[in-house]
């Protein structure tokens, strides 16, 4: 395990998609999802073949929209948070009531930086990026520590101890969680 020494975040653009491209190829990466599970795709397009997702996902950015951001260690992709404009998603089941919302689905942490509370630093950059963007609410989907299924989306107890609260059920494992912005 390293421990970050210089860490920052940047949103990702198309200056740094090849930062994105090695973070999710990178062993135990991304890099058969592309982070497009819950993201709308061209009705066109085949959600099987990764290909097609990480096109959609680049498509995303040179659209200008925001997909999310990177966390750097010493200017090395270390991490990956999935943060955007609800509207950009599938729905997910959140409160439809709610207006302005920006939706954070997913992490990704290179596994030597893991267990060293980077999650925590990730959840917080999205809650400044939504903010800053105009977003008043801030939706998550995480599940319990035991579930065997989206693990990449969080932990309910890490969401609550940084002010989300419960609001609801999203099938059978996820959990809404809302934060005030």
């Amino acid at each position: 395990m390293r421990k970050p020494v210089n860490f920052e975040f940047k949103p990702v653009s198309n200056d740094n998609w090849p930062d994105l491209e090695k973070l999710f190829e990178s062993k135990g990466g991304p890099h058969n999802c592309w982070c497009m599970v819950w993201r709308k795709m061209d009705k066109y397009s085949d959600r099987s073949n990764k290909h097609e997702k990480k096109k959609a996902l680049k498509g995303y950015i040179d659209q200008g929209q925001s997909i999310g951001f990177i966390g750097y260690n010493d200017h090395e992709p270390i991490a990956w948070c999935s943060v955007a404009p609800r509207e950009t998603y599938r729905n997910m089941g959140g409160d439809p009531g709610l207006k302005a919302v920006w939706t954070l689905v997913c992490f990704f942490i290179n596994s030597a930086y893991r267990q060293q509370g980077l999650t925590e630093k990730l959840i917080l950059k999205a809650v400044e990026i939504a903010r800053v963007n105009g977003a008043a609410y801030l939706e998550a989907f995480p599940v319990e520590h035991d579930s065997p299924s989206y693990r990449f989306m969080g932990f309910i107890s890490t969401f609550e101890a940084l002010g989300f609260k419960k609001t609801g059920k999203a099938g059978l494992r996820r959990h809404i969680m809302v934060c005030k912005l």
